[in-house]
Protein backbone atom coordinates (compact mmCIF):
# COMPACT_ATOMS: atom_id res chain seq x y z
CA UNK A 1 0.00 0.00 0.00
CA UNK A 2 1.66 3.14 -0.63
CA UNK A 3 2.16 5.88 1.90
CA UNK A 4 -1.22 8.17 0.93
CA UNK A 5 -3.92 4.90 1.27
CA UNK A 6 -1.81 3.96 4.60
CA UNK A 7 -2.51 7.25 6.15
CA UNK A 8 -5.85 7.25 4.73
CA UNK A 9 -6.27 3.67 5.87
CA UNK A 10 -5.34 4.90 9.45
CA UNK A 11 -7.92 7.58 9.56
CA UNK A 12 -10.66 5.40 7.97
CA UNK A 13 -10.67 1.67 9.17
CA UNK A 14 -12.21 2.80 13.17
CA UNK A 15 -14.84 4.54 11.39
CA UNK A 16 -15.55 1.81 9.49
CA UNK A 17 -15.38 -0.82 11.98
CA UNK A 18 -17.78 1.44 14.21
CA UNK A 19 -19.98 1.10 11.52
CA UNK A 20 -19.88 -2.84 11.63
CA UNK A 21 -17.35 -2.69 8.60
CA UNK A 22 -14.74 -4.10 7.11
CA UNK A 23 -12.24 -2.15 4.92
CA UNK A 24 -11.34 -4.12 2.42
CA UNK A 25 -8.82 -1.71 0.59
CA UNK A 26 -8.23 1.93 0.01
CA UNK A 27 -6.35 3.61 -3.12
CA UNK A 28 -5.54 7.29 -4.06
CA UNK A 29 -4.97 7.49 -8.20
CA UNK A 30 -4.83 10.65 -9.91
CA UNK A 31 -7.96 12.82 -8.05
CA UNK A 32 -9.83 10.00 -6.51
CA UNK A 33 -9.58 8.13 -3.91
CA UNK A 34 -11.68 4.99 -3.13
CA UNK A 35 -12.70 3.45 0.18
CA UNK A 36 -13.67 0.01 -0.67
CA UNK A 37 -15.93 -1.10 2.09
CA UNK A 38 -17.89 -4.89 3.00
CA UNK A 39 -20.28 -6.36 5.08
CA UNK A 40 -21.06 -9.64 6.18
CA UNK A 41 -24.35 -9.21 4.62
CA UNK A 42 -22.84 -6.68 2.14
CA UNK A 43 -23.67 -2.53 1.95
CA UNK A 44 -26.67 -0.91 1.42
CA UNK A 45 -26.83 2.18 -0.13
CA UNK A 46 -27.99 3.87 3.17
CA UNK A 47 -24.72 2.67 4.84
CA UNK A 48 -22.77 3.69 2.35
CA UNK A 49 -24.16 7.50 2.20
CA UNK A 50 -24.04 7.46 5.64
CA UNK A 51 -19.94 6.25 5.92
CA UNK A 52 -18.98 8.74 3.02
CA UNK A 53 -19.81 11.55 4.94
CA UNK A 54 -18.70 10.54 8.32
CA UNK A 55 -15.44 9.51 6.08
CA UNK A 56 -15.42 12.64 4.75
CA UNK A 57 -15.84 15.00 7.35
CA UNK A 58 -12.51 12.97 9.27
CA UNK A 59 -10.47 13.42 6.49
CA UNK A 60 -11.27 17.08 6.14
CA UNK A 61 -10.05 17.39 9.88
CA UNK A 62 -6.77 14.86 9.42
CA UNK A 63 -6.16 16.15 5.64
CA UNK A 64 -3.63 13.00 4.67
CA UNK A 65 -4.10 14.07 1.02
CA UNK A 66 -2.22 17.52 -0.50
CA UNK A 67 -4.43 19.02 -3.24
CA UNK A 68 -7.93 18.25 -3.85
CA UNK A 69 -9.41 14.55 -4.65
CA UNK A 70 -12.83 13.08 -4.82
CA UNK A 71 -13.91 10.64 -2.41
CA UNK A 72 -15.79 7.33 -2.93
CA UNK A 73 -16.68 4.71 -0.83
CA UNK A 74 -18.37 1.40 -2.37
CA UNK A 75 -18.50 -2.20 -1.62
CA UNK A 76 -15.90 -3.92 -3.71
CA UNK A 77 -18.34 -4.85 -6.07
CA UNK A 78 -18.60 -8.88 -7.19
CA UNK A 79 -15.23 -8.77 -9.23
CA UNK A 80 -13.00 -7.83 -6.68
CA UNK A 81 -9.35 -5.95 -6.81
CA UNK A 82 -6.19 -8.23 -5.03
CA UNK A 83 -3.64 -6.18 -4.39
CA UNK A 84 -2.87 -7.48 -0.97
CA UNK A 85 -1.60 -11.22 0.51
CA UNK A 86 -4.72 -11.53 2.59
CA UNK A 87 -7.03 -10.71 -0.09
CA UNK A 88 -5.72 -13.20 -1.87
CA UNK A 89 -5.68 -15.83 0.89
CA UNK A 90 -9.81 -14.75 0.99
CA UNK A 91 -9.92 -15.67 -2.84
CA UNK A 92 -8.84 -18.87 -2.36
CA UNK A 93 -10.80 -21.43 -4.49
CA UNK A 94 -12.63 -18.90 -6.77
CA UNK A 95 -11.50 -17.56 -10.65
CA UNK A 96 -8.97 -14.98 -11.06
CA UNK A 97 -7.26 -12.79 -13.64
CA UNK A 98 -3.84 -11.89 -13.25
CA UNK A 99 -1.65 -9.35 -15.32
CA UNK A 100 1.85 -9.44 -14.38
CA UNK A 101 5.08 -7.57 -15.59
CA UNK A 102 6.54 -8.76 -18.86
CA UNK A 103 8.80 -11.76 -18.07
CA UNK A 104 11.26 -14.16 -19.33
CA UNK A 105 8.14 -16.46 -20.25
CA UNK A 106 6.92 -13.59 -22.57
CA UNK A 107 3.54 -14.21 -20.89
CA UNK A 108 1.48 -11.56 -18.72
CA UNK A 109 -1.84 -12.82 -18.48
CA UNK A 110 -3.10 -15.86 -16.24
CA UNK A 111 -6.64 -16.53 -15.56
CA UNK A 112 -8.13 -19.39 -13.59
CA UNK A 113 -8.70 -20.45 -10.36
CA UNK A 114 -6.96 -19.55 -7.75
CA UNK A 115 -5.02 -22.61 -5.22
CA UNK A 116 -3.29 -21.27 -3.36
CA UNK A 117 -1.59 -17.86 -1.50
CA UNK A 118 0.76 -17.24 1.24
CA UNK A 119 2.51 -14.05 2.27
CA UNK A 120 5.37 -14.23 -0.18
CA UNK A 121 3.06 -15.62 -3.71
CA UNK A 122 -0.12 -17.34 -4.89
CA UNK A 123 -0.87 -20.23 -7.31
CA UNK A 124 -3.02 -19.81 -10.20
CA UNK A 125 -4.42 -23.01 -11.96
CA UNK A 126 -4.28 -21.29 -15.48
CA UNK A 127 -7.00 -22.68 -17.94
CA UNK A 128 -3.97 -22.91 -20.25
CA UNK A 129 -0.39 -23.12 -18.69
CA UNK A 130 -2.27 -25.45 -15.53
CA UNK A 131 -0.82 -24.12 -12.10
CA UNK A 132 1.40 -21.28 -12.20
CA UNK A 133 2.85 -19.44 -8.59
CA UNK A 134 3.38 -15.84 -9.14
CA UNK A 135 5.10 -13.50 -6.34
CA UNK A 136 3.22 -10.68 -5.38
CA UNK A 137 5.89 -8.30 -7.20
CA UNK A 138 5.33 -9.28 -10.10
CA UNK A 139 1.46 -8.61 -10.68
CA UNK A 140 0.23 -5.36 -12.12
CA UNK A 141 -3.00 -6.45 -11.39
CA UNK A 142 -5.45 -8.52 -10.26
CA UNK A 143 -9.00 -9.24 -9.59
CA UNK A 144 -11.45 -12.01 -9.25
CA UNK A 145 -14.13 -13.12 -12.02
CA UNK A 146 -17.77 -13.32 -11.57
CA UNK A 147 -18.91 -15.55 -14.03
CA UNK A 148 -22.74 -15.24 -14.91
CA UNK A 149 -24.68 -18.08 -15.65
CA UNK A 150 -27.14 -19.16 -18.57
CA UNK A 151 -30.55 -17.19 -17.89
CA UNK A 152 -33.30 -19.19 -18.27
CA UNK A 153 -35.55 -18.34 -21.14
CA UNK A 154 -39.13 -17.28 -20.72
CA UNK A 155 -41.35 -20.45 -21.44
CA UNK A 156 -37.55 -22.15 -22.25
CA UNK A 157 -36.74 -25.31 -22.08
CA UNK A 158 -38.86 -26.34 -18.34
CA UNK A 159 -42.24 -25.34 -20.11
CA UNK A 160 -41.41 -27.10 -23.24
CA UNK A 161 -40.44 -30.63 -21.33
CA UNK A 162 -43.72 -30.65 -19.22
CA UNK A 163 -45.24 -29.57 -22.26
CA UNK A 164 -44.50 -32.26 -24.49
CA UNK A 165 -44.46 -35.02 -20.95
CA UNK A 166 -45.79 -38.25 -21.57
CA UNK A 167 -49.12 -38.16 -20.65
CA UNK A 168 -49.50 -34.83 -21.47
CA UNK A 169 -52.30 -33.87 -23.45
CA UNK A 170 -51.64 -30.09 -23.82
CA UNK A 171 -50.99 -28.75 -27.69
CA UNK A 172 -48.22 -29.88 -28.88
CA UNK A 173 -48.46 -33.21 -27.04
CA UNK A 174 -46.28 -36.04 -29.20
CA UNK A 175 -48.50 -38.83 -27.85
Amino acid sequence: MAAIDERVADVVEPLVGAAGLILYDVFHTGSTLRVLVDGDDGVNLDRLAELTRTISVALDLEDPIVGSYTLEVSSPGLERPLRRPDQFAAAVGERVTVRTQPGPNGRRRYRGFLTAADDEAFTVDDVEAGPVTLVFGEVDAARTIFEWGPQPRPGGSAARRQKHSKGSTGKGSRR
